[in-house]
């Protein structure tokens, strides 16, 4: 993967770094983040939109509980409620949902300053309808909106102007449109040249994209990732083509990605917890048993957990332990993000049933 040395390029510099294996020590070269003052810790860009949450089926009307919601943004609450430095630079609406959108994401401490606001188009929508007690509709509105047509101009502007020790994309924002597409191109070269290290989480959506599609990009994302953090049905989306034949497993995918050149591989198995695949080996963490309350975000939740604990310099059984736990409370919680723990927090799932802190 490529060295990251905590310094921009000098100037004269490319900035392009040869992707290799483990640092000297068995050390495992994404865990050198740059740390220098003033560098934030992620960057990231993504759509986010209002969420409403009906009491019931949609048809028959009823109440709705008014939030924020997306992929990349979840990351940042959970990451800013941990104590990161964390900066978002999506583009909402010059409408009272984007109004909503940066207020929340400014209440929780994440940094707006780069976000854009858009005259010629909504903030998205989506709509969550808890149709039975374990299932629930998801219907978008986001096709034109102001997060599906960000500024690469703008997004390359908001990263020189600090940039991050780590930068967080997901498969969502490549899939919203070619300028968005585009755009999420130009921040992964520019990783490259400020030595950030990159998180992909593939978040595949069917709705937005197609399998071929999705796996055309991605492939070609693939030589930027230091961590790759996937479900194991979304990891053959990032194989080379024709690949997946001869690694029908996950293991054996994670292990293939690794020869490719990233540097760890994160997969998500749901109730059956998580598994890192480094050049020095895989380890297993089992999920936290929690009463389910609503799944929906609890993959954000992870990769904030994850993530959190890679800055803080753990290695990968730390890192998914905290990514388990965070991923937990998300469970446990209504809502995308609103059961984020702090940082304070994290133990809390080791106490007795029925305990009241006070």
């Amino acid at each position: 993967m490529h060295a990251v040395t905590g310094r921009p390029p000098a100037a004269g510099e490319d900035g392009e770094e040869q992707r290799g294996g483990a640092a000297p020590g068995g050390v495992c070269a994404v865990s050198r983040l740059p740390g220098e003052r003033g560098r934030p810790d992620v960057f990231t860009v993504g759509e986010t939109m209002v969420a409403l949450r009906g009491s019931g089926p949609l048809r028959l009307g009823g109440t709705m509980q008014v939030s924020i919601a997306g992929a990349e943004s979840n990351v940042a609450i959970g990451l800013a409620r941990l104590g990161h430095a964390v900066r978002w630079a999506g583009t909402v609406g010059d409408d009272e949902a984007g109004a909503l959108v940066l207020r929340t994401l400014r209440a929780e401490g994440v940094e707006v300053s780069a976000a854009a606001t858009d005259p010629g188009a909504p903030t998205g929508l989506l709509l969550f309808e808890p149709r039975l007690p374990e299932v629930t509709r998801v219907h978008y509105y986001r096709a034109g909106s102001a997060g599906s047509r960000p500024s690469a101009d703008a997004v390359d502007r908001a990263f020189r102007a600090a940039p991050p020790r780590v930068l967080h994309l997901t498969g969502i924002t490549p899939a919203l449109s070619p300028t968005a597409r585009s755009a999420a191109y130009q921040v992964l070269h520019l990783a490259r040249r400020y030595r950030s290290a990159v998180c992909l989480d593939v978040n595949f959506r069917a709705r937005l994209w197609t399998a071929e599609e999705a796996a055309t990009v991605l492939r070609e994302w693939m030589p930027f990732v230091d961590v790759l953090i996937a479900s194991d049905d979304e990891l053959p989306l990032c194989l080379p083509e024709g690949a997946g034949a001869a690694a029908p497993g996950h293991a054996d995918q994670a292990r293939l990605l690794l020869e490719e050149g990233v540097g760890e591989v994160v997969v998500k198995l749901g109730a059956e917890g998580a598994t890192a695949f480094t050049r020095d080996g895989r380890v297993h963490q089992p999920a936290r048993a929690v009463r389910a309350v609503d799944t929906v975000g609890a993959g954000d939740a992870f990769v904030a957990g994850y993530l959190s604990a890679l800055l803080d310099g753990e290695g990968p059984a730390g890192r998914l332990e905290r990514g388990v736990t965070t991923g937990a409370f998300a469970v446990a919680s209504h809502g995308d993000w609103e059961g984020a723990p702090t940082r304070a927090e994290l133990g809390m799932l080791d106490a007795s049933p029925g305990t009241v802190v006070r």
